[in-house]
């Protein structure tokens, strides 16, 4: 049967080979699945990018992408993910970090790394150094905290919306669009022990199908 994905012909001894070049920038390597990743340290990394970008032919930096490991003393990671156009084969490397700690830029490797690292910093609050323009990029101008790392309450904060009736944006409290509720998980096939809220407004429903007509009127 054919793969649903697109597959990728493995690069033999790449992983030794990139090993032996970046040397003791190196914290680990895997080869796991088709797929390779290096962990390497975070002050080496524009050194290691550049090094699979001109000596290993990796010419695309596709996506920064961020990782949250909160029981971790460097919580986040973040991870580059390279392609190589001339020998079709892609490269994962990561570096990590915490709330702190800044992560040297690639900008000058990659300008788009620029567009994606302001990501990183909105998201998770990690600092880029050596990026210019590290500004918000997602969230609104004033938001406070960085959202994927799940450390700001559910209510107490003010949103954005474009208003109608006023014709620009107004600022509002947080409203949930629904009330917090315990959920118990019981089979439904079972039903709660228990009357619902809003039952004991419900009455009983005659046998049958319920219908809007009687009898008599479906007969005509």
């Amino acid at each position: 049967m054919a793969s649903p994905a697109p597959l990728i012909a493995p690069r033999e001894n790449i992983v030794d080979e990139v090993s032996a070049a970046i040397g003791d920038a190196l914290v680990e390597a895997k080869d796991a699945v088709g797929e390779v990743s290096l962990t390497v340290k975070r002050e080496s990394i524009v050194e290691v990018c550049r090094t699979l970008r001109d000596r290993f032919e990796y010419q695309q930096l596709m996506e920064i992408a961020g990782v949250d490991y909160p029981q971790r003393p460097e919580r986040f990671e973040v991870v580059y993910h390279l392609l190589s156009l001339t020998k079709n084969h892609r490269i994962r490397v990561r570096v990590t970090t915490d709330e702190d700690e800044p992560v040297p830029s690639v900008t000058g490797l990659w300008p788009v790394a620029g567009w994606l690292e302001r990501e990183v910093f909105d998201l998770y609050g990690v600092i880029f150094e050596g990026n210019d323009d590290l500004r918000r990029i997602l969230t609104d101008y004033g938001f406070r905290g960085h959202p994927f790392r799940k450390d700001f309450p559910l209510t107490g904060y003010v949103e954005l919306r474009y208003s109608q009736e006023e014709k620009r944006v107004v600022y509002e409290p947080v409203t949930l669009t629904q009330d917090f509720r315990s959920f118990d998980f019981m089979s439904p096939w079972e039903g709660a022990r228990y009357v619902l809220p809003g039952d004991e407004k419900a009455s009983p429903e005659a046998p049958g199908a319920p219908t809007p007509l009687n009898a008599d009127e479906v007969k005509k």
